[in-house]
């Protein structure tokens, strides 16, 4: 059989041409798209045969010379399948590496990436944010099929694949070295594959929802972003997993005010408290504490409570509880009251505005 009629180029072909048409007809013939065919196979391998006498210049320029290489349809055996010799005349790195990483570029992709990061919300309490929690969150993400684990394609049970000889490994010499990579048929599964997994449509992944835990670090102020490793969409080819990253809303609080990782309150206090001062009772996130009022407190004075503010988790430290005083009046006063402040004002008469003039 005429080796250029077989591969369907003119004598004068180079050597692109000759590799252009083998891929054309092994991407048609090869056992591995046409799994249990044996009239394909036979196919190939004559097709195979043609191509290793043409692409290799000496075997080449010897049939041209008139040798004419028996096509039996069945290759002798080297000893060393499943071996890339692309640095040699017969040129497996075509055959098998450069043929099937064009062949499954559109099924699997032929480089891995990174997934791409999710982004979810979550609603804490003031005291959850405070102290910490542990939260579940449902998020719907993209993650490695698990009916091919992520391949595109269903391993078949009729055999090992072919190019690799089931080993999942091609292997290739450069001088006294051999070097071994995973196949780029089977993708190192050493497994003959399918053209697609039923489950995910020879994507690798598939969609679905599931519950992450979220553990929300002690002290998260609202609208901060924490984050979680590894449960965005999962990456492609093997590519490590993207990050959730879940923004947290944090409810106001009917007692506290959070500045950065202080806490304010305020605390009301009676005329005669403030000018005779006491203790008062003070909550804190630990807990009710005693706070000395000193004689003379101004209403509006403040007092820290070192250490009782909010916790960081990066720091290893508080902040504090800030205590503003609010000077109270009663609402109603009894003559004998009314007649003590007088008094009061009779003795203590100097003006508390001082030098200060009121508008017209």
């Amino acid at each position: 059989m005429d080796l250029y009629v077989l591969l369907g180029v003119a004598e004068k072909a180079s050597d692109a041409d000759i590799k252009r048409a083998y891929r054309r007809l092994a991407r048609r013939y090869h056992p591995d798209i046409n799994p249990g065919d044996d009239t394909a196979a036979v196919r190939f391998r004559q097709i195979l045969e043609a191509y290793e006498t043409l692409v290799d210049p000496d075997r080449r320029h010897q049939y041209d010379a008139g040798g004419s290489p028996a096509l039996s349809g069945e290759r002798k055996s080297s000893g060393f399948e499943g071996f890339d010799f692309s640095s040699k005349g017969a040129d497996y790195g075509g055959t098998f590496g450069e043929l099937f990483a064009e062949v499954l570029t559109d099924r699997h992709g032929t480089s891995s990436s990174r997934g791409a990061d999710l982004h979810a919300t979550l609603s804490l309490t003031f005291d959850e944010a405070l102290w910490g929690a542990e939260r579940p969150v449902t998020v719907t993400r993209r993650d490695t099929c698990r009916g091919c684990s992520g391949l595109g394609a269903e391993p078949q049970s009729s055999g090992g694949c072919q190019a690799c000889q089931g080993q999942g490994a091609v292997r290739s010499v450069r001088g006294h070295m051999v070097f071994a990579r995973n196949c780029p048929v089977c993708e190192g599964s050493g497994q003959r594959l399918s053209l697609t997994c039923d489950v995910c449509a020879g994507s690798g992944q598939e969609t679905r929802a599931e519950n992450a835990m979220v553990r929300v670090p002690a002290g998260v102020s609202d609208g901060e972003d924490v984050r979680v490793p590894s449960k965005g969409h999962a990456g492609v080819r093997g590519g490590e997993s993207g990050d959730l990253y879940i923004t947290v809303q944090v409810a106001d609080h009917p007692v506290y005010r959070r500045e950065g990782s202080d806490l304010h309150t305020v605390v009301p206090v009676a005329v005669h408290e403030a000018a005779l001062g006491t203790r008062v009772e003070v909550e804190t996130p630990d807990g009710p504490t005693r706070l000395r009022v000193p004689p003379g407190t101004q209403s509006g004075q403040r007092f820290r409570l070192r250490g009782r503010g909010v916790p960081s988790a990066r720091q290893g430290t508080r902040g504090d509880l800030v205590v503003e005083m609010r000077l109270m009046l009663p609402g109603v006063l009894d003559e004998r009251s009314k007649e003590l402040l007088r008094e009061f004002g009779r003795i203590n008469g100097e003006s508390v505005r001082g030098g200060h003039r009121g508008g017209a």
